[in-house]
């Protein structure tokens, strides 16, 4: 068994490890990506515009309301004829395949970015109006009351909604294995027909995706604790 982990030549040691590595870079993509999608989607709900607020809806309620699974298989199976057809709005004349690689990003960043609008949109409603109306006392324009007040309080409201969705992120990269992505379940999946030892191989990855997850909790409570430093305890 320590041979089939290890990384000689008979080992998978070394997949495995390129495995996690391909892990780590989707759902660090997937969840800066699902951060943009989130703050936009945040924006619509907490706008003004009718329109705006139905299709943040639509778009929170649908994603959240089917399988992750199902979204990845929408995208793959349609991603490339939308991208297409985008292109050929333009006056491009050819096909565009979206690899691997970027489905899965789509993916699983549409997936996070869902979650995120709903936790960045009660981070902005937790941030006290009467330091927004202080600031604009104090002089400060719509931009430098964002960037000084706004932001800055609503990431730390945020970052405990954040490090939920990073832990969905995470896990949902697991899904990705479906567009054959060399991430770590199908590495794992390989090395399990591969060798016929699947509870050794399923073992590995649960340890290493339990290492992940670890490590990013203790990431992200110490990002609460710096974003806190100097908040007033109740």
């Amino acid at each position: 068994m320590l041979e089939l982990l290890s990384f000689g030549p008979n080992g998978w040691g070394g997949q495995l490890l390129l495995g996690t590595a391909m892990t780590i870079a989707v759902a660090v993509s997937a969840f800066a990506f699902g951060i943009v999608v989130g703050s936009l989607g945040a924006s619509a709900k907490l706008s003004h515009g009718v329109a705006l607020n139905v299709l943040a809806d639509v778009y929170t309620t649908i994603v959240r309301g089917i399988p992750e699974l199902l979204v990845i298989y929408l995208l793959f199976f349609g991603g490339s004829g939308v991208a297409t057809s985008i292109a050929q709005a333009f006056g491009y004349d050819g096909r565009v395949d979206l690899n691997a690689f970027t489905i899965g990003v789509l993916a699983v960043g549409l997936i996070s970015g869902a979650y995120s609008t709903e936790v960045i949109r009660g981070a902005v409603q937790s941030v006290p109006f009467g330091q927004i109306e202080a600031a604009r006392a104090c002089g400060m324009g719509r931009w430098l009351i964002l960037r000084r007040v706004l932001v800055p309080q609503t990431l730390r409201f945020a970052l405990p909604g954040l490090g939920n969705v990073w832990q969905l992120t995470l896990k949902d990269t697991a899904l990705v294995s479906v567009t054959a992505l060399a991430e770590l379940m199908r590495v794992t999946h390989l090395a399990a027909g591969a060798t016929r030892e699947p509870f050794l191989f399923y073992s590995a990855a649960a340890v290493l995706y339990l290492l992940l997850t670890t490590v990013s909790t203790a990431l992200f409570a110490r990002a609460e604790q710096s974003a806190n430093r100097g908040v007033r305890r109740a």
